[in-house]
């Protein structure tokens, strides 16, 4: 499965919007990691199971991007390549809300410091 929304959480939703159904948006946005495509049931994850939480700037032209730098710091789960990411609305639990893959993967092993510094989202295409 590619990465990408989630289908019920995110791009119905967005859906249901336009038909003027309200809908609410996510309290928070946490990063979780993992090691290969995550696909719609957020597998492959990490052997780091931390969720951490994630913000965006506003949005503009149709698209948002990483205002904070999350962050695993003192890495104890074993050495691992992390390749993907998928975001949810809680730090345990909660609602899948998409994924993506990292520009480059990145190889981590016990006592790293494993930092998001980049990360944005966008809607395309926009009529100009």
């Amino acid at each position: 499965m590619a990465v990408g929304l989630s289908p019920v959480n995110v791009a119905n939703k967005w859906l249901d919007w336009l038909r003027g159904v309200a809908i609410t948006a996510p309290t928070s946005v946490n990063t979780k990691l993992h090691t290969g495509d995550p696909g719609l049931g957020a597998t492959l994850p990490s052997a780091n199971a931390t969720r951490v939480a994630t913000t965006f700037g506003a949005a503009a032209g149709g698209a948002i991007a990483l205002l904070n730098t999350p962050t695993w710091a003192s890495w104890a789960a074993g050495p691992e390549t992390i390749s993907h990411l998928s975001e949810h609305d809680a730090l345990t639990a909660g609602l899948f809300l998409f994924s993506a893959a990292l520009t480059t993967p990145k190889a981590v092993v016990n006592g790293d410091t494993l930092t998001l510094t980049s990360l944005s989202v966008s809607l395309a295409p926009l009529a100009v």
